[in-house]
């Protein structure tokens, strides 16, 4: 079977699985947090927290749940990896350097999960389970609270109360991320993956890391997280082995952002609202996929048309088709795991993950965060209909006022303004230029793709550059830290503002938010507030490059 054959059977037995998994995933997500019944695990945990389940909080009590919430995960996570020395399973690693402690705990607790280490060299297992794959979890579940607060904002009339953070947090952990990320790990184990709490095993090459990688893998994947526990990610073989692992993973981190827009369908009791946002996502996803497969298939570079294709940094039991597969679902949603290297990938190839990112990654965007990202766009887009129609915009029966329309553009804003400036100010550093591995088009996409990455809480990076230095470890913590909980903030902001309004009836000039005018008319603002931000950007590097 050629390369081109067997990446369209790959794609297609992908959607079909995400096909199947929509409805019946978004329907239980959907009974999850509209449930009454408390389990005894989630009630005695209420207790040991002193939590009240029935109580709701206002939008501000909510946003301060997740700030604090999030705080004081950074404080331990950093703590566990300064006192590694003193910890079991630590394999003889000594403490974490204070800055490389810093980037990782705010790296982890942001869903960004970006890696300026070498994993299997610097941490041991404890760090690993009881650090970081905890946050994989928890941090996975801010986000899915954060996209249920928004749709309770679109449902509820007025009320200031938005739910309860901790019963969101806790039911998202408890009875969607733990039960699927446990049965996936075993799946992942029967196809291959490792699973060890050794720290290596030798061989007549010399010591060969271990870690219990299934474990890690499958919520890594499920919670879009994109933290390899070996240095190579899903590229290693222990991670990764084989067509199928690969398949399955590219599942795992599509499937809870997929089927979030089925959920969000059933809240708000309009299910065509869902097959909308999914649609949209589906062709940007789509688009991008065909651009980076036909680039890294019709490569510009000497060495690469002697080969017949662009071939360098990519597994060669995956191939082309699997790594622009990978490449486009993980720079699509907030995963950041990689099969293969993106700095190899050609101008153009390279250039298409990049622009994934910059778009805000709503196609279909990291567990939650996707969901609020596009509901955001759909707001900004329902506001510039209304402002070439002269009525007052609204959208699913909120009326879009000053203050609904600041915070969707505070969230939308904030991720290019930190990209930007980041990537400016990191040029006009003398340090940087010895950090990148490349000068010209691709040095500038190195630094670009660096903050667009961070700021997203993505995670990948073209691993041309080196940031091991104090000036990309803060400022990428700092580009974490704001590109998450700016955009939180904002949108919980909107949240409680659209939950105080009444439901304004459907007259016959509102516009139809359910057909291809609207999905149209959205997608073209997601292209749109992307395109004026970041193509001088992107023409100094991805497209100069893809054109020399």
């Amino acid at each position: 079977m050629s390369d081109l054959a067997a990446g369209l059977v790959q794609a297609g037995i992908l959607l079909a699985a995400l096909a199947l998994a929509w409805k019946p995933l978004g329907d239980y997500m959907a009974r999850v947090f509209t449930g009454e019944k408390h389990l005894a695990l989630e009630r005695g945990m209420y207790r040991l927290f002193r939590v009240k389940p029935d109580s709701e909080q206002r939008w501000p009590v909510y946003a301060m749940g997740v700030l604090g919430f999030s705080f004081v995960s950074v404080v331990l996570l950093y703590l566990l990896q300064r006192l590694q020395s003193v910890l079991p399973l630590s394999f003889g690693r000594g403490s974490v350097n204070p800055a490389t402690a810093f980037n990782t705990a705010v790296s982890f607790v942001t869903n960004t999960n970006w890696q300026s280490y070498v994993p299997e060299q610097v941490l041991g297992d404890t760090v690993q389970m009881a650090g970081l794959t905890v946050q994989n979890f928890l941090s996975a579940g801010v986000g899915l609270a954060v996209a249920i607060a928004l749709i309770r904002g679109f449902r509820r009339r007025q009320t200031d109360r938005l739910g309860n953070f901790w019963v969101d947090l806790t039911r998202g952990t408890v009875r969607i991320l733990l039960p699927m990320a446990a049965i996936f790990a075993l799946v992942l184990i029967a196809l291959g993956v490792t699973q060890s709490l050794k720290s290596g095993v030798d061989t007549a090459s010399g010591n060969v890391a271990l870690a219990p990688a299934a474990s890690q893998e499958a919520i890594k994947e499920l919670g879009t997280n994109g933290g390899g526990i070996f240095n190579a990610n899903s590229a290693h073989p222990f991670e990764n082995p084989n067509a199928w692992t690969d398949l399955l993973e590219i599942f795992l981190l599509l499937v809870i952002p997929v089927s979030l827009t089925r959920t969000f369908g059933t809240l708000i009791g309009n299910r065509k609202q869902g097959y909308v946002l999914v649609s949209v996502m589906g062709g940007i996803w789509a688009a991008l996929l065909a651009v980076t497969w036909w680039a890294e298939t019709h490569p510009n570079g000497p060495a690469a048309l002697l080969a017949g294709a662009n071939l360098e940094g990519k597994e060669q039991r995956f191939g082309l088709s699997a790594s622009s597969l990978f490449a486009t679902s993980t720079t699509g949603t907030s995963t950041g795991a990689v099969n293969s290297m993106h700095d190899s990938f050609t101008g153009l190839g390279g250039g298409a993950p990049l622009l994934n990112i910059l778009l805000g990654e709503v196609a279909p965007g990291g567990v939650g965060t996707g969901l609020y990202g596009i509901l955001v766009v759909a707001i900004i887009a329902m506001f510039l209909a209304g402002l070439m129609v002269g009525r007052t915009p609204e959208y699913l029966g909120k009326k879009l006022g000053r203050r609904e329309v600041t915070a969707a553009a505070i969230s939308i804003l904030a991720m290019p303004a930190l990209v930007l400036l980041g990537t400016g100010a990191a040029l006009l550093m003398p340090s940087t230029a010895s950090a990148l591995g490349n000068g010209g088009a691709h040095g500038l996409s190195e630094v670009l793709y660096a903050y667009a990455s961070t700021a997203n809480n993505n995670g990948s990076a073209f691993a041309g550059i080196t940031v091991t230095g104090n000036w990309f470890q803060s400022t990428l913590g700092v580009a974490m830290l704001l590109g998450r909980f700016i955009p939180i903030l904002a949108t919980l902001c909107l949240a409680g503002s659209l939950a105080q309004q009444k439901k304004v009836p459907e007259t016959a000039g509102t516009l139809p938010t359910t057909g291809p005018m609207f999905g149209s008319l959205l997608a073209g603002t997601i292209v749109l507030v992307a395109a004026l931000t970041f193509i001088p950007a992107l023409a100094l590097g991805p497209i100069a490059e893809a054109l020399a």
